[in-house]
């Protein structure tokens, strides 16, 4: 996208507010703006909207993103414009992860199932329809979910084929996939963002599951550092 394109973008993606109304994304209200111009996108070709979305969806800006997928359903296109606007798998992607961080699961869960996918997105996909139905369970259940529980969710909530390839998968890593991670936990316990990222890239995991195990391996360590400190202190009151 050229320079002026995003800076013209740019000024105008502030703190908005939702109303009700209608577009091709249903799940995104229109944006409240106040005195602002919107991004004049009318101009864009499909190739520039694409790799907008893509840039936002990669940066994690999902408000920006909001933005700009509101802004090119409310201003004219061409007719090829349009069509990328509304089959292009990476803004049908960008409008199901919107609805993922708007808490609008059905309409996420409508998109995912209404659209078949390329592999490159399952993974991002299979986690968000996963997370969404984790959350809902907890919501009605008023209380987090445990392993059992989640792995009846799963069970109640199949993936759809569209963003499923029918095989199998496990929920065990494998070795090697458990051994990178130990390693990398060895080094840091703490990950950041970027180490994550790039740990879910080497691993083929999410940087949810990558974010996921770390935590986990945190409560099991300071559990077992507990344990011992606990038995420690037993057998120097028995014996000293």
């Amino acid at each position: 996208m050229s320079p002026d394109v995003e800076a013209q973008t740019e000024t105008s993606y502030h703190k908005y507010s939702y109303q009700q109304g209608n577009s091709l994304y249903p799940s995104l209200r229109p944006l409240t703006f106040g005195t602002m111009v919107q991004p004049e996108t009318s101009t864009l070709s499909g190739e520039q909207i694409v790799k907008m979305c893509e840039q936002l969806e990669d940066a994690g800006n999902i408000e920006r993103l909001a933005t700009f997928l509101w802004t090119i359903t409310h201003q004219p296109h061409g007719e090829d414009v349009t069509n990328v606007i509304r089959t292009h798998e990476s803004l049908l992607r960008a409008r199901a992860l919107v609805c993922f961080h708007m808490g609008n699961f059905q309409e996420m869960y409508r998109i995912l199932e209404s659209h078949k996918f390329t592999n490159g997105s399952h993974s991002k996909l299979q986690a968000m329809w996963q997370e969404a139905h984790y959350q809902e369970a907890e919501k009605l259940r008023g209380r987090p979910l445990g392993p059992v529980d989640k792995y009846r969710v799963r069970k109640k909530y199949p993936m759809p084929r569209t963003i499923w390839d029918g095989e199998q998968k496990t929920h065990c890593f494998k070795e090697r996939t458990r051994s990178l991670l130990r390693e990398w936990y060895l080094q840091d316990p703490y990950p950041n963002p970027s180490k994550k990222k790039e740990l879910a890239s080497k691993t083929g995991l999410t940087a949810m599951q990558v974010g996921n195990w770390f935590k986990n391996r945190r409560q099991r360590d300071r559990a077992a550092a507990a344990k011992n400190k606990l038995v420690h202190e037993f057998f120097k009151f028995m014996f000293f």
